[in-house]
């Protein structure tokens, strides 16, 4: 009587292989790019909230922003951008809006800049 060995042969195990590489190489890229796009809605999403704090501040007459971050101020912790942690936002003056130093370029060339948009902000002109 012939033993029936039980397992996977080489071609199969290569088979299922190929089948994930292929998944992974459509799927990564993919979740890069709606990474990218989470970190700049979120990075826009703080720069609606500095801006906020700042028209707190004018309207309780502190034009040097004193109060802005802190136990006491208008932002208990001062936010920082997804996509670099380490650098800190620029917040201006009463005059300009809060900025994102951050910048990169997609794999299209074309640069990605998280940028407060006036017109979605909430502070923008009402005609």
């Amino acid at each position: 009587m012939k033993r029936m060995k039980k397992g996977f042969t080489l071609v199969e195990i290569m088979i299922v292989v190929a089948i994930i590489a292929i998944l992974a190489a459509v799927a990564i890229p993919n979740f890069i790019k709606y990474r990218r796009s989470s970190q700049a809605t979120a990075c826009v999403s703080n720069l609606k909230q500095i801006m906020a704090a700042k028209e707190q501040c004018l309207l309780a007459g502190d034009t040097a922003f004193a109060k802005l971050y802190g136990s006491t101020g208008y932002i208990k912790v001062e936010p920082r951008c997804p996509a670099q942690p380490d650098v800190a936002y620029t917040t201006g003056d009463a005059t300009t809006d809060p900025t994102c130093t951050y910048s990169q370029t997609d794999a299209d060339d074309t640069s990605t800049w998280h940028k407060l948009d006036r017109n979605t902000a909430g502070g923008g002109g009402g005609e």
